[in-house]
């Protein structure tokens, strides 16, 4: 009788930990972690700042993501019902809105705290991005543009931190890698407001194709990109001292993308293809922090 009852406590733990999971989105932390440990190899010059630290700068950026998302769906119950979202947790009753609270509180704890065995520069970034974590939830995202550019921000400072976490100097490598994605970022941001209008309009939220429309809403995002990709390519011929042909392969499959998703939403096919675009921009983004983080593994190896 007692292992039947432990057998089902563990299950309704079982069960908790699955939808704290889906609500924080724990699988995002992952490209995170993959541009921290970029960051950290690009400047590394047999200066290691010992494991805790490295072990330290993986904790941070895995944590305040969770709360980001605990946070966004703790705002957002109301629009998420309105949506019929009855998969999110909140929504399904999985979990309370104090629940996610709590969660939120915990991980920027731990998050924060992480940083604190690294040095000072890493504890203020980690600091920063825990109150803008907080902040965009709560109203920055309705803000115009500003709400687009704390994501696309919030995608290119671990970079920064990686830097941070092995030097405190900070590298023109690093800046122009993390300008790169952050414009990436940007016009992917975009690309989604132009997806969501119809949800933005309903919500009161002052999205740029509220302002200046979808078709020129289209080509400031197709812009932001070809810039990128500009970047991309210096970076391959003027600054990575590695100047690795693996990071070429990447980063064209990369490129080749993002024009292929900019042209679609140039036109109006966009609207029959947006989940598809969506995944696509996702998966250039992976495949691009792929490369920037085997590039300089590659030198090292060999």
């Amino acid at each position: 009788m007692f292992v039947y009852m432990y057998i089902a406590v563990l299950m309704k733990l079982l069960r908790k930990l699955k939808s704290i999971l889906k609500l924080t989105r724990a699988e995002h932390s992952f490209m995170l972690i993959i541009a921290v440990l970029a960051g950290e190899l690009i400047v590394y010059n047999n200066n290691f700042p010992g494991y805790i630290a490295v072990i330290a700068s993986l904790i941070t950026p895995i944590f305040i993501s969770m709360a980001s998302f605990a946070i966004n769906d703790y705002f957002d119950i109301e629009v998420d019902k309105e949506n019929n979202k009855k998969t999110a947790p909140l929504v399904s009753g999985e979990l309370t809105k104090n629940d996610a609270l709590l969660i939120t509180i915990i991980t920027l704890i731990i998050g924060v705290l992480a940083s604190v065995f690294i040095n000072y520069y890493a504890l203020i970034i980690a600091i920063i991005f825990a109150v803008l974590a907080v902040l965009y939830s709560y109203k920055l995202k309705e803000i115009l543009l500003v709400g687009n550019i704390y994501i696309a921000f919030s995608m290119a400072i671990p970079f920064i931190y990686g830097n941070f976490v092995i030097t405190d100097k900070l590298s023109t490598t690093i800046l122009i890698v993390s300008f790169m994605v952050f414009l990436s970022g940007l016009a992917r941001e975009i690309h989604g407001t132009i997806r969501d209008l119809k949800g933005d309009i309903k919500r009161k939220v002052n999205s740029l194709p509220r302002v200046i429309g979808i078709e020129l809403s289209a080509v400031v995002a197709a812009l932001l990109y070809v810039i990128a990709i500009f970047l991309s390519f210096y970076l391959f011929l003027f600054e990575l001292k590695f100047h690795s042909f693996v990071y070429l392969g990447f980063i064209i499959i990369t490129d080749l993308m993002v024009l292929y998703v900019s042209i679609v939403y140039l036109t109006r096919k966009r609207n029959k293809f947006y989940k598809l675009l969506r995944n696509i921009s996702l998966l250039a983004l992976t495949i691009a922090l792929f490369g920037i983080l085997f590039a300089p593994i590659t030198f090292f190896a060999f």
